[in-house]
């Protein structure tokens, strides 16, 4: 089923729909729900998934690219959320890692590096209601969730397949590698945002 979602897409000129704490407030809150209601569906034993980045386990079934790039906004309509191709089953916090990464920003880049970046994250993980044996759980995953990005464009380059492989060609990969590091980097610094 194909629906049409109105709005305009936060990335790649957009971002300022985000800059309020309100607003992630709201779209932390929206993917708990959107979570939620997944949590109870059983999918049938013949489904098929499109699975481009296996995740840690199998909960419940999660969208696997909640990013900027897939969140759209709209004065009347509110939030929403596109792209649902590689919509499969996973886990709560291997997708909210991903959306942490690209809607708080996490980013090594100057131009996404944000002065209030600890209170978005803290925002954003409040939201969705984490408890705090999963917000240790998370900031544990944030790397790894990032890497998984990076190794994802890796193989594309290697085998030539596409997406990935054109990503990669224009600097894609690189990006998401300088952004792990930066992740493990302040690792301590992000447990202390959701913590304390």
């Amino acid at each position: 089923m194909l629906s049409f979602v109105p709005g305009v897409t936060v990335h790649p000129d957009n971002h300022d729909l985000l800059d309020s704490l309100g607003a992630l407030r709201t779209v932390g809150r929206m993917i708990r729900e959107f979570h939620d209601a997944t949590a109870g569906f059983v999918p049938p034993p013949d489904a098929r998934w499109q699975v481009v980045i296996p995740d840690v386990g199998a909960d419940l079934v999660v969208h696997h690219d909640l990013a900027a790039w897939n969140l759209v906004a709209d004065p009347a309509a509110g939030w929403g959320l596109i792209d649902w191709d590689t919509a499969a089953p996973g886990t709560r916090l291997w997708d909210l890692a991903y959306a942490v990464h690209s809607l708080v920003p996490l980013s090594a880049a100057p131009e996404w590096t944000r002065p209030d970046t600890d209170r978005r994250l803290r925002v954003l993980v409040d939201a969705y209601g984490l408890d705090e044996s999963d917000r240790h759980a998370l900031v544990q995953l944030l790397p790894r969730r990032t890497r998984a990005m990076a190794d994802l464009l890796a193989d594309g380059a290697a085998t030539g397949r596409e997406p990935w492989a054109s990503l990669w060609a224009t600097g894609h990969g690189d990006v998401w590698a300088r952004n792990t590091t930066y992740i493990e980097r302040h690792s301590l610094r992000w447990l202390a945002a959701l913590t304390d």
